[in-house]
């Protein structure tokens, strides 16, 4: 299982539970090593975590972008 968190807010975006989908389908083949280290963790029981930034936040972040130099702006 794949699920999509806000790595600001830690809100549930969405999940995909499929077990045949690979990395390329996700688009993961076009992320860095480090962006790979800082968005996807890979848990113990197989299931990946992949943070990304939720409506809110985006909306947020765009209104006051002096809020990205904080270490958790959103919390």
């Amino acid at each position: 299982m794949i699920k999509y968190i806000c790595r600001h807010c830690h809100t549930f975006v969405g999940e995909i539970n499929q077990h045949a989908i690979t990395e390329q389908q996700l688009g993961f083949h076009f992320l860095t090593p480090d962006e790979r280290r800082d968005i996807i963790s890979y848990n113990t029981n197989g299931d990946v975590t992949v943070r990304v930034v939720c409506d809110y936040c985006h909306e947020a972040l765009e209104a006051n972008p002096e809020l990205s130099l904080l270490a958790s702006p959103l919390q």
